[in-house]
C-alpha cells in the first residue's frame, strides 16, 4: 500500500516530539555532558544523581536547564529534519509499497543522520558550553582539585560566562553571546567545530535506531495491515533509542570533548577525532568511552518513545487538518 508522505505534517510531528522530549529529559542530558568531560583525579561528580544534586545546590533548580533554551529552539528543526528525512527516504526506497529490507532501512537512517547534522552540530556546540560551564566553576572553587596558579586558559567568551574566583556568584552568558563571539573570531566554522564527530555519532545512531524500531514495532501489530498500539510504539521507541544511544556513546564522548572550548587545569586539548580517541584511550582507558552511557540511555529512551507516540497520534496531520487525532488504536 503506497501512501503520500506529507512533509509539513512530519516536520510538525518531529518538532512537537522534540520539544516535549527535551523538556522532560534535559537535566539528565546536562549530567551526561558534565560526566563525560570529567578527567581522572578531577572528578566533581560521582554519578548522575550526585551531579544533579550538586547542580541544584550550587546553581539552583534552573541550573539543571542551563543550555535548554538553545536546545529547545533548535531541537524542532533538528528532530523534524531527522524524522521527516527518514520518512522521505523510506518512501523513495520502498518498492511498490512493500516493506523495506533491513539494508534499505539502514540506508534510509544513514541519509537521515547526515541531513540532521546541519542543525545538530551548532546546537550541540552552544549547548555544551552552557552545560559544562557549571562543572568548570565547581572545579575551580575546589583548591584540592585545581590550584589557582594552575588554572587553564579558557575561551574568551566562556571565561566571562562564569566568574571562577572562589566564593563569587555565577554570572551566566547566553548562547547568543557565545554564537556571536564564535562567528566574529572563527567564522561559520566556529559553530561547526566537531562536525566530523557529530556525523560519526549521528549517522550510526540513525542506522541502528530506525531499523531496530521498525522491526520491534512490527512485533506489536495485530496484523500486517494494522498499526501497532500506541503503547507498543512508545516501548519500541524507548528500546531502540536507548540501544542506539549506548552503541554510539564512545563517539558521543569524543564529540563532547572536541566541542568543549573551555578546559580546566590539566585538561588536554585535541587536534581532531583520531587524536582525541588516542589520548582518551591512553590516559583514561577504554572505560572512559562509556562515561555518561547510562545518562544517554535514560535521555534517549523517553525522548524517542515520545517521538513515536507523537507520530502515532498524528499531531502534525491534525494541525494540517488531514486527519483526526488517533488516541486509541483500533
Amino acid at each position: 500500500m503506497s501512501q503520500q508522505i506529507s512533509l509539513p505534517a512530519k516536520l510538525i510531528n518531529g518538532g512537537v516530539a522534540g520539544i516535549v522530549g527535551v523538556t522532560c529529559v534535559f537535566p539528565i542530558d546536562l549530567a551526561k555532558t558534565r560526566l563525560q568531560n570529567q578527567r581522572p583525579g578531577q572528578q566533581v561528580y560521582k554519578s548522575m544523581i550526585d551531579c544533579l544534586i550538586k547542580t541544584v545546590r550550587s546553581e539552583g533548580y534552573f541550573g539543571m536547564y542551563r543550555g535548554a533554551a538553545v536546545n529547545l529552539t533548535l531541537v524542532t528543526p533538528e528532530k523534524a529534519i531527522k524524522l521527516a528525512a527518514n520518512d522521505y527516504f523510506r518512501c523513495h526506497l520502498s518498492r511498490d509499497g512493500r516493506g523495506l529490507t533491513v539494508f534499505r532501512e539502514m540506508l534510509s537512517g544513514c541519509a537521515a543522520g547526515m541531513c540532521q547534522v546541519i542543525v545538530t552540530t551548532p546546537m550541540e556546540m552552544l549547548k555544551i558550553q552552557l552545560q559544562d560551564a557549571g562543572r568548570l566553576a565547581a572545579q575551580q572553587r575546589k583548591p584540592c582539585i585545581i590550584p589557582p596558579n594552575r588554572l587553564a586558559t579558557t575561551n574568551a567568551v566562556l571565561s566571562r560566562s562564569y566568574n571562577v574566583v572562589p566564593n563569587t556568584s555565577l554570572r551566566a552568558v547566553s548562547a547568543t553571546q557565545i554564537a556571536r563571539e564564535l562567528l566574529h573570531t572563527q567564522g561559520i566554522q566556529g559553530l561547526y567545530k566537531g562536525l566530523g564527530a557529530t556525523l560519526l555519532r549521528d549517522v550510526p545512531f540513525s542506522i541502528v535506531y530506525f531499523p531496530l524500531f521498525a522491526n520491534l514495532n512490527k512485533l506489536g501489530k495485530p496484523s500486517p495491515d494494522e498499526a501497532a498500539p500506541f503503547y507498543w510504539s512508545f516501548i519500541s521507541g524507548c528500546v531502540a533509542g536507548s540501544t542506539a544511544a549506548v552503541a554510539v556513546n564512545p563517539c558521543d564522548v569524543v564529540k563532547t570533548r572536541l566541542q568543549s572550548l573551555s578546559k580546566g587545569a590539566n585538561e588536554e586539548s585535541y587536534s581532531g577525532i583520531i587524536d582525541c580517541f588516542g589520548k582518551i584511550m591512553k590516559r583514561e582507558g577504554p572505560s572512559a568511552f562509556l562515561k555518561g552511557a547510562g545518562c544517554r540511555a535514560i535521555v534517549m529512551a523517553p525522548l524517542f518513545g515520545i517521538v513515536q507516540v507523537m507520530y502515532f497520534i498524528g499531531v502534525g496531520e491534525f494541525i494540517m487538518s488531514q486527519s483526526s487525532l488517533k488516541l486509541i488504536s483500533g
